[in-house]
């Protein structure tokens, strides 16, 4: 049973037919990346999954549980937090006060230790934990985006371009940072324009094109495939 699996879910807004028939599934311990141009569907389909746009069609398990036609706050406690694109911080809040809202359904001691755990991951945020997180520089509000996502101890992480607007220093710091994330046992579905560095980490991927999956392979064969080549890594 995967952890996570899509099986043919169509996704509307409206008239717009955005997912059409998208299946896909992500399994404990993995990257599994989406790459596709804009307005694929990539973003629809996080979005989908974490219940902020619903399938009208088609199923959404967790762990072999049906979530489709759950709303967002039950979808989060059952394990699956989602990064934004663009981080969706509040602005006038402090660090220490976003981190907070990403554990909103969660109460006890545990949740002062999930702040040590984001402060080592991000140690920036340490140094800003007081800080309006509008005040912050973009690279430390997508730290503070993941960092939030991950204080609702998700078992899958979505996370939707993380390294959009980021100098490449960032880039390869945040890269690095999702391959930790997941070595200490996070699943990661990952949403990234950088298509290289995307399949880089990743064990494996899906193309989606107009709201369609039209390829799903490891990672390593989608890196190699002249047709991917030529369409998403400038190859």
């Amino acid at each position: 049973m995967a952890l996570l699996e899509l099986k043919d879910v169509n996704t509307y807004y409206g008239a717009v037919h955005a997912l059409r028939g998208v299946s896909l599934k992500v399994e404990e311990g993995e990257i599994v990346t989406l790459i596709g141009s804009n307005g694929a569907g990539k973003t629809t389909t996080l979005r989908t999954i974490s219940g902020l746009e619903r399938a009208r069609s088609g199923s959404i398990t967790l762990n072999g549980q049906s979530i489709e036609s759950l709303p967002p706050h039950q979808i989060v406690a059952l394990g699956i937090s989602h990064a934004p694109e663009g981080r969706r911080v509040f602005a006038r809040m402090s660090v220490r006060e976003n981190l907070e809202m990403g554990a909103f359904l969660r109460r006890g001691a545990d949740v002062e230790k999930d702040f040590q755990k984001v402060f080592e991951l991000f140690p920036r945020l340490k140094e800003r934990e007081f800080q309006a997180a509008g005040t912050m520089s973009g690279g430390e509000q997508q730290m503070l985006a993941i960092g939030r996502a991950l204080m609702a101890q998700p078992k899958i992480l979505l996370l939707d371009e993380p390294s959009m607007g980021l100098a490449p220093i960032l880039v390869e710091q945040i890269f690095d940072i999702v391959k930790e994330i997941n070595q200490r046992g996070t699943a990661v579905l990952l949403v990234e324009q950088n298509a290289m560095m995307a399949l880089g980490i990743a064990k494996r991927g899906y193309i989606l094109q107009i709201g369609e999956v039209t390829l799903g392979d490891d990672a390593a064969k989608l890196a190699n495939n002249p047709k991917v080549k030529e369409a998403y890594l400038g190859v």
